[in-house]
């Protein structure tokens, strides 16, 4: 069940979270956005910081990001790809947050559809 919300706390401020339920268990994305960078947790259902990475977009004719992770053991291929993602699908720095317990490539799979809701649930200015 995929569901969607979106929620504005400040006038410079855009956060929207959206989720997907499976076998009882619930994936959320939590997207905070800023003028010059995205912040995204993604997590299993209570909120958890985990795995952070970082990317920025790549440079005049590089299309390939740059990414790093910034503290964090798990998911390190996981966090740095949703990264990218995130820098390239809303054009700017993003730091991704990723705390799951599933195995990393389904877990990349359901965040990258969950990252893909977030673009589309932005409003349209």
């Amino acid at each position: 069940m995929w569901m969607v919300r979106v929620r504005y706390t400040m006038s410079d401020l855009e956060s929207i979270d959206v989720k997907f339920e499976r076998d009882g268990v619930t994936f959320h994305a939590n997207l905070i956005k800023l003028e010059n960078s995205v912040l995204i947790l993604f997590y299993e259902d209570k909120s958890k910081l985990g795995t952070v990475a970082l990317a920025m977009l790549g440079m005049l004719e590089e299309k390939a990001g740059r990414s790093s992770v910034l503290f964090g053991g798990k998911y390190l291929l996981a966090s740095r790809a949703l990264a990218e993602r995130a820098a390239a699908s809303f054009g700017r720095l993003a730091i991704v947050s990723l705390n799951t317990s599933i195995e990393e490539s389904e877990a990349l799979r359901i965040y990258a559809k969950l990252l893909d809701d977030l673009k589309k649930a932005q409003p349209t200015a």
